[in-house]
């Protein structure tokens, strides 16, 4: 019995050596942090900050206005000048407009009074000429008139190219009726084709004359319009961009470009920023890490995309992770944009960061900067009693 006791006594004492020995053994960090990179909102005009009443710590979403600056003294004269340039070119356009308007109501009326006078002035040449053949055929079948048809001849014939009271002979007479039937149907002719002849104007009467010069006045507005178009769409261009510079640097609100956590205030309420000045640092929950010092022994054990495993202090979960980053002893410099700072016993130490997808999975430990806990990076003799009890 004494011997059964004394063997089961070695047998606890060596367990439990081996257990204290594996679990010191194994390669662990000293100390590890939830961490994350740091986001900085700068002004981006010269202006009064106004920041809204915010908790360190709440939660903000990307695209979330957390501050704004505001310039009353942005310059806006060449915005006025280009307003203004607008509305000459608006009024150009009204006066071109109203200009071919009236132009072509002008050039309709006397297109009409051109037709009216084309139909007339044919009608007068038909029955001009249907009157000098029927004096022709006169002339043809009854020969010379009297002395009293000579008078009343004279009379009426105010176009004869005959001398007033000069005998009438038949030839004569009958010469001159051809004349004036030919010239008839000649005009006639000519007028058929919209050219009419006489004396006092030219192949066109006059409302047609002036019509075809209203038509290149016409199109003299029509140009000038589409110039007055053209260049209000310039300057309607030009009045978006200088809007645009105004808006910019007349101020506005600050985005968060981040899903984070509202972290540090630089600046105070109210005061006057220049452009540039960082107002607001933000931490980007959606970059959390792990960072975390161990010894030289492990730390030359290491590798790159090695897994490894996180248990967060006061969490009895185990998450599985990955060696992100080895940056060695005395890694201070990279740390100027992360949220947590290394103590002076880190930087002592071998810097490691590690990848822990878990975390971010997790809607409670998701954005939990700042909480600590421990890495682990070889297998511990009481992982299976862990494992149980998880």
């Amino acid at each position: 019995m004494r011997i059964a006791r004394l063997l089961i006594g070695v047998i606890v004492i060596l367990v439990a050596g081996w257990i204290i020995v594996g679990e010191q053994m194994s390669g662990a960090s000293a100390n590890a942090v939830v961490n994350a990179r740091i986001s900085t909102v700068r002004a981006d005009v010269a202006g009064r900050l106004s920041l809204p009443d915010r908790a360190l710590g709440s939660l903000v979403t990307e695209g979330e206005a957390v501050a704004s600056v505001s310039d009353p003294l942005a310059d806006g004269v060449r915005l006025d000048d280009l307003r203004m340039e607008r509305a000459f070119a608006e009024a150009e356009i009204q006066s071109a407009a109203s200009l071919i308007e009236e132009t072509k109501a002008i050039r309709e009326s006397l297109m009409e009074r051109t037709e009216i006078y084309r139909e007339e002035r044919m009608a007068d040449l038909r029955t001009r000429l249907d009157h000098a053949r029927t004096r022709l055929e006169m002339l043809e079948q009854g020969g010379a008139p009297d002395e009293a048809g000579q008078e009343l001849a004279d009379g009426f014939d105010t176009q004869s190219a005959r001398v007033p009271f000069e005998p009438l002979r038949t030839d004569l007479a009958l010469d001159h009726a051809r004349e004036r039937v030919e010239l008839l149907e000649i005009a006639v002719r000519a007028a058929e084709q919209n050219v009419f002849l006489g004396d006092g104007y030219n192949d066109s009467p006059n409302a047609e004359q002036r019509a075809e010069e209203l038509r290149s006045v016409l199109a003299g507005y029509e140009a000038d319009h589409a110039r007055a178009e053209a260049r209000l769409a310039a300057v309607e261009q030009r009045l978006q961009r200088e809007q645009v510079r105004v808006t910019r640097f007349g101020g506005g609100d600050l985005s968060s470009p981040v899903n984070g956590r509202y972290w540090e205030v630089l600046q105070a309420d109210g005061v006057t920023v220049q452009r540039g000045d960082p107002i607001l640092r933000l931490v980007d929950c959606d970059s959390t890490f792990v960072t975390l010092s161990v010894t030289e022994r492990v730390y030359n054990t290491l590798r790159i995309g090695q897994p490894a495993r996180f248990r967060m202090q006061g969490d009895g979960r185990v998450f599985e992770a990955t060696v992100a980053r080895l940056a060695g002893s005395g890694a201070e410099t990279i740390y100027r944009n992360i949220a947590v700072a290394p103590s002076q016993r880190h930087l002592e130490r071998y810097d490691v960061a590690i990848l822990v997808p878990g975390l971010n999975d997790d809607a409670e430990l998701g954005c939990a900067v700042g909480r600590t806990g421990r890495a682990f990076f070889d297998g511990r003799p009481l992982d299976g009693l862990r494992g149980l009890l998880n």
